[in-house]
């Protein structure tokens, strides 16, 4: 083989591999100086992520154990099939609310039934991430809008903080929505177990005191240790403290759910739903890392890497998992540079689920209830709520509305309710584009709105309008009804009517018959129809011949400039022939 012939196979090998474990290259390719501050941030992240995953097991529904196997397998997986230098993936407090109350109403109150419920739509959601990925969905991204998106974690947040009130304050809680668990509390909180509560407080006094002062350690860690420590001391079982019980140690064993076709299209439509979210939520993180440390990331590739997440978490029997905001903050804090971190963290979580989960057993839920509620509050994004309330009170409000339908509807069926409510505030906002009629400005040959610009000048019995958007089937008749307004205002009888096409840059075949019928309704009352700069990318989507044949598009006439229209009027004016372009 020659030497030319080997180059382009390793080239060739190379580019596949970047393209499909874009991760497998830099680790392949490491530099040594990123060591030391990769094993830093690794050791830190596994300190973080080991015991939030054991909290939020008890969210998800399913034994500690699992929220172990959930926080280490997907750390491997993602390190080779990511293309973030510095998210981690993990269990989320989203994820978790959502696949508990998509597999709860299923379950029946079968703890078994429940696990190979949550083991089917993990691998099914894992499949759906890896579908949008090789479709290159990536860009679902932008369709939860950033107030929405806040407006559902918000909502998820007092959700799951509703949740643990009973670990907290030591009673028997009951299940529902956040109302029937709000109003569940009420009655209860006079039957408070007071050292359960007394505990819980002074977890999450230390938890938020460590977030404070010292926000490079890792506190949910060190509150577990501390936790496990006073239960031990202090003998709380005994005093009917709860504890979280004995964990297994050893390796995940792979294991396939059984198929049940009566529940599977239901848990189709819940994996849909956990994707999208899960995704937007993940690469929200992924892209403000990547944007503060100047490093590109893609959107469909990291699809493929949660999806690849997830199935071999679901082979391990564990839960849907997705990028992971605080641990991923933790990364960044301690210098992490690479996705090394995310294997060294592995290793470390692996160490101690093989070796050190006896300890486990003392360790109070009312501490894991403290790690989740803290985490909670974190999530439950106050500032981006002050902003809104300053910048836009109608953004606000969508987001506001949103929260609402979470904490009344449920989790799930306000996925659905925030990408519907997303998609009728893009209608809305297309629907109603602004418009003006233009003048020229003085000592200036360029034109713009007369509101903008009261000394703008205007020829009588030419109006210039501009409609700032697109022209489609759901504002054609909006764009009709504003100029027909603007015809009617004009302060001297319209002879000519030139539409300024530049912010058009599509339009359909619902708008072009209504141009058509605009253009007679205009004849008939003397009044010529014009179009100016208008964009030959506008016809793209029309057969040629079709568009020749059309006796608006052919004949009408087109002018490259708003001051070649101007001309073209007044020489109209004094008789002058019309020597505008015609045809598409």
């Amino acid at each position: 083989m020659s030497q030319s012939a080997h180059f382009s196979r390793t080239h060739a090998l190379a580019r596949l591999l970047k393209r499909f474990v874009p991760g497998l290259l830099p680790l392949v390719r490491y530099q040594r100086s990123d060591l030391r501050h990769d094993c830093i941030a690794g050791c830190s992240v596994a300190a973080v992520a080991l015991p939030v995953g054991i909290a939020y097991a008890a969210v998800a529904g399913v034994p500690p154990v699992y929220g172990i196997y959930a926080s280490l397998l997907p750390l491997f997986a993602y390190a080779l099939f990511g293309s973030s230098r510095q998210l981690i993936t993990g269990p989320d407090a989203a994820t978790c609310l959502m696949a508990a109350s998509a597999i709860g109403p299923l379950a029946g109150g079968d703890p078994q039934r429940y696990m190979e419920l949550m083991i089917s739509l993990t691998l099914i959601t894992g499949l759906f991430n890896i579908g949008f990925g090789l479709c290159r969905f990536g860009f679902m991204a932008n369709f939860l809008s950033h107030p929405i998106l806040i407006g559902y974690l918000n909502g998820v947040a007092l959700i799951v903080l509703a949740g643990q009130l009973p670990a907290l304050f030591g009673y028997q809680g009951g299940g529902g929505h956040f109302g029937d668990k709000v109003l569940d509390f009420l009655d209860k909180a006079p039957a408070t177990h007071v050292p359960t509560l007394l505990l819980g407080i002074a977890a999450i006094g230390v938890l938020l005191g460590l977030k404070r002062w010292a926000p490079r350690l890792p506190a949910p860690l060190i509150v577990a240790v501390l936790g496990i420590a006073a239960a031990y001391l202090l003998q709380l079982s005994a005093k009917d403290v709860a504890v979280l019980g004995t964990v297994p140690t050893g390796f995940p064993t792979l294991h396939l759910p059984g198929f049940d076709p009566a529940r599977f299209e239901i848990l189709v439509r819940h994996a849909a739903g956990i994707a999208l979210i899960s995704f937007v939520s993940g690469i929200m993180t992924a892209k403000s890392f990547a944007r503060r440390n100047r490093y590109p990331i893609d959107a469909n590739q990291e699809l493929i890497a949660f999806g690849v997440c997830n199935i071999v978490t679901g082979l391990a029997q564990g839960f849907p998992v997705t990028g992971a905001d605080s641990r991923t903050a933790v990364n960044s804090a301690m210098g992490g540079r690479t996705q090394l971190v995310g294997i060294v963290a592995g290793g470390v979580i692996l160490l101690f689920l093989l070796f050190f989960t006896a300890p486990l057993a003392l360790l109070p839920t009312a501490v894991l209830a403290a790690i989740i509620a803290v985490s909670c509050l974190g999530l439950f994004d106050f500032a981006s709520l002050r902003e809104l309330y300053a910048a836009s009170r109608r953004e606000l409000a969508f987001s506001l509305v949103t929260t609402a339908s979470v904490l009344y509807f449920d989790v799930l069926p306000a996925v659905s309710f925030a990408v519907m409510f997303t998609f009728l505030w893009l209608l809305l906002a297309a629907s109603h584009p602004r418009d003006a009629v233009l003048g020229q400005v003085p000592d200036k040959s360029t034109f713009h709105s007369v509101v903008d610009y009261p000394n703008a000048i205007t020829v009588p019995g030419l109006l210039i309008y501009r409609f700032e958007g697109n022209v489609v089937f759901f504002n054609s008749d909006y764009f009709k009804e504003r100029l027909m307004c603007r015809i009617t205002a004009a302060k001297t009888p319209v002879k000519w009517v030139v539409v300024d096409a530049s912010p058009v840059s599509m339009i359909d075949i619902t708008a072009l018959h209504n141009l058509i019928d605009l253009h007679e309704e205009l004849k008939e009352r003397g009044i010529q129809l014009k179009f100016a700069r208008v964009r030959r990318s506008l016809w793209n989507f029309f057969d040629i011949h079709w568009l020749k044949s059309n006796p608006l598009l052919n004949r009408g006439p087109r002018y490259d400039s708003l001051t070649k229209v101007t001309e073209a009027f007044l020489q109209w004016e004094q008789g002058v022939s019309d020597t505008a372009e015609t045809g598409p």
